[in-house]
């Protein structure tokens, strides 16, 4: 279902008239049963979808709220395959919420672009964003969540060109993080 069940979602939302509240939590902090609570628990807080950070060691884009948690998963011992059996468990419980994992290219990279895009699926993440991840470089990404139904959300901002902005949108799915 993937894709389609953010555009299920921003399609209630826009019929709603309102904007969507999407929570952040890094996967695995500040433990990984604290961090499943948090998580079950966010829809039935108000969240429309949900990112749910993949903790990795150099989180550069990050503020120190979320680096301090990405280094706390970790020591932890999150991993990208403990992190996909966290989004089975809260989709076993539900089916409606999109999960969106965001994080950094490494650790994908590492479980191979393929591999990723497979167990993704099986743990029904709904789309990924790749913070260090430009455009230009992402083909071979795109590929495998495309054959895989799992959007790649790509990241603007509000100074983002027009040139870039089609760019940006040529392979987006499900939405733009601004």
């Amino acid at each position: 279902m993937s894709v389609a069940r953010i555009t299920r979602r921003f399609a209630d939302l826009m019929s709603e008239g309102r904007a969507a509240f999407i929570p952040y939590v890094v996967a695995g902090d500040p433990d990984a049963e604290t961090a499943w609570r948090l998580l079950k628990g966010l829809p039935d807080a108000g969240a429309d979808l949900i990112e749910l950070g993949l903790p990795f060691s150099d989180p550069m884009a990050d503020g120190p709220a979320v680096q301090r948690g990405a280094a706390r998963a970790l020591e932890g011992g999150m991993t990208v395959v403990r992190v996909l059996e966290l989004a089975r468990r809260f989709r076993a419980e539900d089916s409606q919420t999109p999960l969106i994992l965001m994080g950094y290219f490494n650790p994908i990279l590492n479980h191979g672009l393929d591999a990723f895009a497979r167990d993704a699926a099986s743990a029904c993440i709904d789309g990924l964003i790749m913070v260090d991840v430009p455009p230009a470089e992402a083909e071979p990404l795109a590929d495998a969540l495309d054959a895989r139904d799992i959007a790649l959300i790509r990241l603007a901002t509000p100074t983002t060109g027009d040139d870039r902005l089609t760019t940006i949108a040529r392979r987006t799915n499900g939405l733009v993080y601004v």
